[in-house]
């Protein structure tokens, strides 16, 4: 059985105004019924007592009928007892009301000794005054069966009205971004929702509270760690302008290379934590080959050390409405990815352009791609493909899902022709 407390209790409610109806239906048939006979008994008694020996004189001799209506089952029969048409009535028939078995039909009937002695039978069918008293408690009935119909639907709107705010809160907590942690509204709900409804908000604060000291401390950490890094890299560029043994040098540049790794590494983390932190940012309408301009001028460099042939694809003029610094973080990001796990010769391309009016950024290189069963993983803080030696911190993706997820748009990993990785944003 579901576990739909709507369902249940509709289900279960419908069950009593039906159990009710039908009881009520039940009486009132039987006692429409039981009306309907006495009132046709009551015909019979009044008929007998307008017969009298002048007016039964007055009808024909072998039998007298008096058909009501057109309905022969229903028919009045009167005649004398002795006679044999057109019922053969006992002669021993005490006086009042009986049903009697007549030639294997039966019959209701009203005997009466006149005051001449003679004796009068008034009889009638008892199927015909069934029917007549079946429909007459048909027609008391019937109310009964609409006004059912009637509370069952007034009583599934009235059960789905009172549960509309409980969905109203279910569809408000499906749609909230994953960063708006703050107190539900519970002025429209039932009372006995209100207590689950201020755990929920006890919850969300604590929620909260460890989240926002995590984020403080991600970014506190990155914070005093760029300090010491900056004197570090500034002690590496002087001891590099000295005279130094090629072994020395050598250990220096790895030095320097491990410094430059994770001075992007902090950056990428102050970047991540301040996009964690940030609910809402101005919008604007953003042109996006200005955006990869900027982008290609900051990256240049690092695409011509690896000898990366790196342009734009596509000339349309596409625009975009965004935060200015989230989109070009986010195109950034991307295009930093592809010239870190692009070998050195290989080739790395942007494009822009509009599909179904939904404008979408697209950036290709000839890496070594990303496996299907690993693309899920990929946008995960410090996850690194295996097998990759690409000196990449793990945060790239990371942070352009968390910039897609802020601005509504649609990630896709795929395969490139012949090789490397297609990422698309869709906005």
């Amino acid at each position: 059985m579901t576990r739909s407390l709507q369902f249940r209790l509709s289900a279960w409610l419908s069950a009593l105004i039906v159990v009710i109806a039908a009881a009520g239906g039940v009486i009132a048939f039987k006692t429409a019924f039981h009306e309907a006979n006495e009132l046709q008994d009551g015909q019979l008694k009044q008929i007998a007592a307008l017969v009298t020996p002048r007016t039964l004189a007055m009808m024909e001799r072998e039998a007298l009928e008096r058909v009501d209506g057109a309905d022969r089952e229903s028919r009045l029969v009167i005649q004398t007892i002795g006679e044999r048409a057109p019922l053969t009535v006992a002669a021993d028939l005490r006086d009042g009301v009986q049903n009697a078995l007549i030639e294997g039909t039966p019959w209701r009937l009203a005997v009466k000794t006149l005051d001449d002695g003679t004796r009068v039978v008034i009889g009638q069918k008892t199927a015909g005054r069934d029917e007549i008293a079946r429909n007459s408690a048909l027609a008391t009935v019937m109310p009964f069966a609409a006004l059912a119909l009637v509370l069952l639907a007034a009583l599934h709107l009235i059960v789905r009205r009172m549960f509309r705010p409980l969905a109203a809160l279910s569809a408000g907590l499906d749609t909230r971004p994953e960063h708006d942690l703050s107190a539900l509204s519970g002025d429209a709900l039932p009372s006995e929702i209100t207590p689950f409804v201020v755990a929920i908000n006890r919850l969300l604060a604590r929620v909260d509270a460890s989240v926002v000291l995590q984020r403080r401390f991600v970014a506190d950490a990155a914070h005093e760690l760029r300090s010491p890094l900056t004197a570090l890299s500034l002690q590496a560029e002087r001891l590099n302008a000295s005279e130094l043994p090629d072994s020395a040098r050598e250990r220096l540049d790895a030095l320097r290379r491990g410094l430059a790794r994770t001075r992007s590494l902090l950056h990428q983390l102050l970047t991540l934590a301040r996009l964690q932190q940030r609910t809402d940012a101005d919008t604007a309408r953003l042109r996006v080959q200005e955006v990869f301009r900027n982008v290609l001028e900051d990256l240049m460099p690092l695409a011509e050390a690896k000898e990366i042939d790196i342009g734009v694809s596509s000339v349309d003029e596409v625009f975009i409405q965004a935060p200015q610094a989230d989109l070009t973080i986010m195109v950034k990001n991307l295009v930093d990815n592809a010239i870190r796990y692009t070998p050195a010769g290989g080739r790395v391309d942007l494009a822009t352009g509009v599909s179904d009016t939904r404008p979408w950024i697209r950036v290709e290189d000839s890496g070594p791609g990303i496996a299907p069963e690993e693309r899920a993983r990929v946008f995960d803080p410090f996850y690194r493909v295996l097998g990759n030696d690409a000196d990449g911190s793990g945060l790239g993706l990371s942070i352009v899902g968390t910039i897609a997820a802020r601005m509504g748009a649609k990630v896709e990993l795929a395969d490139a022709a012949p090789r490397g990785l297609v990422v698309t944003v869709t906005i």
